[in-house]
């Protein structure tokens, strides 16, 4: 149940964007409005920090404040989910702080430190317990994802570029199916948000924005993708499970991908309701599925559907 509770903490780009995406703002600061949206953020950070102790970390020794080095691992597929939250956290936050009547600049530089400080919760944790460590990638792709959606903001020019994700569920053999619920989760929802193997991350450009004199529908995007591939352990495919019997699929070749794909932006096609701008709003952070172009190490070119 806690377990459940912790996955739907992750998925507070939603929840917030649901909420907050074409709110009515005050034309002044609100301080009513203010108190609620500082006080509902801090609430928030309190509840993820205590449910995320209970649920991930209560079964790991603990230890003293110590770094680990886990950019190797996963072929930067977590890292590349880091920028992924970061961003819509930010993107999602921003209109929260905007709906209590604060400028647009400041409600982007709040945006992208409220991104951090949740990123960062899970960053503390992982330095306090022994299997994992505090790692400074993960502080990069934190700073990536707030800094995109920050910069383009102050810019004045809106979200031209936007973080995507898409899941596919890979197919596993039989033999590896355990080792994927071991690694990945058991339930659909677990596997979307962890399944390295299953995920690809996206940057998806607005064509008119970034090429006004082009002559294609406001809301057409392309999109560049990065995905991976063959993975059943953080740095190789040889573990050795709980009852100390030793696993080796080195054979199983680990892979990257890489993607070119059109997109849409789905917060640019011209609609008048409001529910309608808010699952637009809601659903951008996921690329819409296209016809690709794919590039895959030790495989060459390909095409397929993502």
């Amino acid at each position: 149940m806690l377990k459940r509770f912790v996955i739907l903490l992750s998925l507070q780009p939603f929840i917030l964007a649901a909420f907050a995406q074409d709110s009515t703002s005050s034309p002044t600061l609100n301080t009513k409005k203010l108190i609620i949206v500082t006080g509902a953020n801090a609430a928030f950070y309190t509840g993820s920090f205590i449910a995320l102790n209970k649920a991930w970390y209560d079964g790991y020794d603990r230890t003293g404040f110590h770094f680990f080095d886990d950019l190797p691992e996963w072929n930067q597929m977590d890292k590349a989910g880091h920028v992924w939250t970061t961003y819509h956290v930010s993107r999602a936050s921003k209109e929260m702080w905007a709906w209590t009547g604060l400028n647009r600049k400041t409600s982007a530089i709040l945006g992208g430190v409220s991104g951090m400080v949740y990123q960062s919760i899970i960053e503390i944790q992982d330095a306090y317990s022994a299997a994992w460590g505090f790692s400074w990638s993960d502080v990069g792709a934190n700073v990536t994802g707030a800094g995109l959606f920050v910069l383009q903001e102050l810019a004045g020019t809106g979200q031209n570029v936007v973080v995507k994700m898409t899941y596919w569920p890979k197919k596993y053999p039989s033999s590896l199916v355990d080792r994927r619920n071991e690694l990945f989760g058991k339930s659909l929802m677990e596997r979307v948000l962890k399944d390295y193997n299953s995920q690809t991350y996206w940057l998806s450009a607005n064509l008119k924005s970034l090429f006004p004199d082009l002559n294609v529908p406001s809301w057409l995007n392309i999109a560049g993708g990065y995905g991976a591939d063959g993975m059943y352990g953080g740095r190789t495919n040889e573990w050795v499970d709980k009852e100390g019997t030793r696993h080796d699929y080195t054979d199983i070749r680990r892979s990257r991908k890489f993607y070119f794909s059109p997109d849409i932006d789905l917060t640019r096609i011209p609609v008048r309701s409001k529910v309608l701008k808010k699952v637009f709003f809601v659903l951008n952070v996921i690329k819409v599925p296209a016809p690709a172009v794919v590039v895959e190490t030790g495989k060459g070119l390909k095409f397929g559907i993502r």
